[in-house]
């Protein structure tokens, strides 16, 4: 009978641009079989300032374990598992790694942990970070170079990236996008940079599949969001290339950063309410977490009722517990972190990922909505008067697309029409009598 493999591993997880010592993170690995444990540092415990870093991290003494719940959930806690590498990410580092594979046969296979641990430490999101006992953080490189690119480095990155998209990438593609991946995304190509004025952004870029220009699109959404009274990550497009063969580029701030690159400790939604991916979850569960955790409850229940209307309104579909999030602020008390990763969907039916309550189900129409408006703290005034903000916000998306901070073209419109005129926008108006 053949041996089961065993590995152990032990990194230290730390905090804050400091790198003040939080606990001791360990990894195990017996075959197929695998989980963590983490134990906070007594001087982490007896800290003033000391909170939950991760919901499911409780301020005790001694190893709080962690298993995946299922084959689609991470083996780490919540908000250690937030820094872990999207689907691109995973992408990038697994291809490497099969391609040295093919050189050193011996090369073990990757574990989780080898994954959560190859994001650059300089751009890993949120606050927490991990180092190994000698002091050497994951993933670093050697004093004065950085792995995080500047923005006129966007050009290369994307030929890389592109690359790996068609499946024709070389090993200097993979070793220049390796570090760069991001948590908050997916399975489109992206990158982490930093920004001309030295603000960390992610730079997201067209896919060798898309039929629309989803780029501008994004950034398209995040202006509207703004429009409509929604805290949301400031974003513009960047062209590369000529008129000819231009290449619209997404910038999207980071906003878990400080002006002086202070770190801002960051837990998404499905983290604070310790969710599985297979798990159905709703609106009003985020909204009791938020009664439950936020410095300014009321104003965050408000801000989220407002988001609900405008995925609504914009055909946002992709609204899962991973692009909500939230930021810490003092002595575990969190803020509803600013809207990211929200796009139109044209081709898809108006129907929310994850659900309104558990007896709505997802949602559909604005009448739901409203429905619910007093579970997130807004009477029938309050609710009518933040529909009819969102709503003349969306009902302008045509003019803020040709702008210049979008820059669709004219006859692109029609790509993305259906994602902003239909039946529930005509619902909205006439409940505003417009």
């Amino acid at each position: 009978m053949a041996s089961v493999t065993s590995t152990r591993q032990a990194v230290q997880l730390c905090i804050g641009k400091a790198g003040l010592p939080v606990g001791s993170l360990v990894y195990v690995r017996q075959g197929r079989r695998e989980h963590c444990a983490l134990a906070y540092d007594e001087a982490w415990l007896t800290n003033p300032a000391c909170f939950n870093v991760s919901a499911d991290l409780q301020r005790i003494p001694g190893y709080q374990t962690h298993k995946a719940a299922s084959s689609h959930d991470s083996v780490f806690h919540g908000a250690i598992a937030d820094t872990a590498p999207d689907a691109w990410g995973r992408r990038v580092i697994a291809r490497d790694h099969a391609r040295r594979r093919r050189v050193d046969p011996k090369l073990p296979a990757l574990t989780e942990l080898d994954f959560l641990l190859a994001v650059d430490d300089f751009s890993r999101v949120g606050a927490l970070r991990l180092r190994d006992a000698d002091g050497t953080w994951h993933r670093t490189v050697a004093k004065g170079r950085r792995s995080t690119p500047p923005l006129i480095e966007l050009a290369l990155i994307y030929q890389a990236s592109s690359a790996v998209e068609r499946g024709q990438e070389s090993a200097e593609d993979l070793r220049y996008l390796q570090g760069k991946g991001t948590s908050l995304g997916g399975m489109r190509p992206k990158c982490t940079v930093v920004d001309e004025d030295g603000w960390l952004a992610i730079g997201k870029f067209p896919s060798v599949g898309d039929a629309r220009s989803v780029t501008r699109g994004e950034v398209l959404a995040l202006k509207l969001a703004a429009l409509a009274g929604i805290d949301a990550a400031p974003a513009r497009i960047v062209l590369l290339g000529d008129q000819e063969n231009e290449v619209p580029i997404a910038v999207i701030r980071r906003f878990d950063r400080d002006g002086e690159d202070g770190r801002i400790p960051y837990q998404s939604a499905a983290s604070l309410l310790q969710a599985s991916r297979e798990e159905e979850r709703s609106y009003t569960e985020i909204a009791d977490a938020i009664r439950a955790n936020s410095q300014v409850p009321t104003e965050d229940l408000r801000q989220l009722w407002r988001r609900l209307v405008f995925n609504l309104l914009i055909t946002n579909i992709d609204d899962h517990l991973q692009n909500h999030g939230f930021l810490h602020v003092e002595h575990g008390l969190w803020r509803l972190a600013p809207a990211f990763d929200i796009n139109p969907f044209p081709d898809k039916d108006r129907e929310s990922k994850t659900w309104l309550s558990e007896q709505d189900g997802p949602i559909t129409d604005v009448q739901m909505l409203l429905g619910r408006a007093s579970y997130f703290a807004l009477n029938t005034a309050q609710a009518l008067a933040t529909l009819g903000e969102v709503h003349a916000a969306v009902s302008n998306w045509r003019q803020v697309a040709l702008g210049p901070g979008v820059g669709l073209r004219p006859r692109e419109l029609d790509d993305f029409a259906p994602a902003f005129e239909h039946d529930q926008m005509a619902s909205s108006a006439r409940l505003l009598g417009r």
